[in-house]
């Protein structure tokens, strides 16, 4: 049932996003100091392109305070706009029986487009 959902979630629009991401990502790592935000695309776009059957865990890396630090940059330099995104997406969805499951992916993409730092994709 994973593979039907992910196999939609391309056609409608997942494969779009994903570039968006990646694109992103790509101009991101031009620099030094967005290198790890270009990073956090990527792993956004992975789940991005594969989001069923996958779920989002806090790590135990030691990055500390400095996590918290992107975190905060991050969210100011758009993680709040795609976030939002996703949610009105997740609301749009979630009117119909139908799209239930495609809004609970987008919920699970808001938690990481919010915050990406110092999560795992499993």
């Amino acid at each position: 049932m994973n593979f039907l959902g992910n196999l939609i979630w391309l056609v409608c629009g997942g494969l779009l996003a994903a570039l968006g991401y990646i694109i992103g990502g790509f101009v991101l790592c031009l620099t030094i100091v967005g290198i790890p935000f270009g990073i956090q695309c990527f792993k956004i776009a992975s789940l991005e392109l594969w989001p069923f059957g996958r779920k989002i865990v806090p790590t135990n890396s030691s990055m500390g305070c400095l996590s918290l630090i992107c975190n905060i940059i991050w969210l100011i330099c758009g993680g709040l706009y795609t976030a939002l995104v996703h949610l009105v997406f997740a609301a749009l969805l979630a009117i119909t029986i139908i799209g239930i499951p495609f809004a609970r992916q987008h919920l699970k993409l808001m938690e990481l487009s919010l915050m990406p730092f110092g999560k795992a994709i499993v």
